[in-house]
């Protein structure tokens, strides 16, 4: 999918060198097509990393896609600079009369607070709600699936003992699913967070029903078709290093932490880990963005009618 991002945002030059199609505005306006506008409301401390995660996902495949990143319109960045975000990131209050095909809601660090307690929770209800009048299909990942899922199901997180952090399997729980197309049986999926999300609550909501799931880590991704949503508590979109870069940090800081699972040869820090999970974030985002290019209104001002 040829993803239309802006010339100069950081993510054009990394995608262009990893093959993937990264088109010029002239060229996607000479296209006979309407492009698919995927939302990106970026949470993540560090921006131009996650933005380039999911564009690369997004970006994948043979349909058009327009990237616009979102912010929220009080919250201000402290890990990104000032230019970055003003030159390619829009407000949700800018944008919240736009409508969208897909919108992606990503993680945020902030899993310890309770969701009223978030400084930005009465924008994040609004946006939630927005999307049920303006965009077609959204995907929440990690906190932002929680968000998702408790504001729409009042499904609660629940803090764990220990971080769950690093490489677990999960269970195909649905292959018919059109999500999990080409799934195997079993696919890998690296696993960052102090909270979890229980079966067992899932259950006791209407309408949702569990695709990929783990003994050892709980519920993975959530449908939920009546809110026209996904919700993944995991990280797909993470780069090979992600979870080295995290377990870095915390021995550079002396934060307790313990070696991420199945990651590492041998379980050793000192060899570079080898991704397991990349084929499968592919399928699943590429899954996304095929149902909604076979679901979404031709016209934009169709959705959420």
């Amino acid at each position: 999918m040829p993803i239309k991002i802006p010339a100069d945002l950081p993510a054009t030059d990394v995608l262009r060198d990893e093959g993937v199609m990264v088109m010029p505005e002239n060229q996607a306006a000479r296209q006979d097509i309407r492009a698919l506008k995927i939302g990106l409301l970026n949470l993540m401390p560090k921006k131009i990393q996650t933005e380039t995660q999911f564009a690369r996902l997004i970006g994948a495949g043979p349909l058009q896609i327009e990237l616009t990143l979102i912010k929220m319109t009080e919250h201000f960045s402290k890990n990104t600079p000032e230019e970055h975000m003003g030159t390619f990131y829009r407000t949700f209050q800018e944008v919240r009369d736009q409508k969208f095909d897909g919108l992606i809601i990503t993680g945020a660090p902030i899993e310890h607070l309770d969701f009223e307690a978030v400084t930005y929770w009465d924008e994040m209800k609004e946006v939630l709600d927005w999307t049920q009048t303006n965009v077609h299909s959204t995907f929440g990942v990690c906190w932002g699936g929680m968000a998702m899922i408790y504001h729409f199901h009042r499904v609660p997180k629940h803090i764990l003992p220990v971080k769950s952090f690093g490489l677990f399997p999960q269970e195909n729980l649905k292959p018919s699913s059109p999500y999990l197309r080409g799934f195997s049986d079993v696919c890998m999926i690296p696993v960052s967070r102090w909270t979890e999300m229980k079966q067992d609550d899932i259950d006791a909501a209407d309408g949702l029903t569990t695709l990929l799931g783990s003994p050892e880590t709980g519920p993975c991704l959530v449908e939920d078709p009546a809110h026209r949503a996904l919700y993944i508590f995991n990280h797909f979109e993470y780069d090979s290093d992600t979870l080295k870069q995290e377990y870095d940090r915390d021995v550079a800081a002396g934060t307790p932490i313990e070696v991420p699972v199945n990651y590492y040869p041998s379980n050793d820090p000192s060899q570079p880990p080898k991704n397991r999970w990349r084929s499968h974030a592919h399928l699943l985002y590429g899954n996304w963005i095929n149902e909604i290019y076979q679901t979404t209104p031709y016209d934009l001002d169709e959705i959420g009618r």
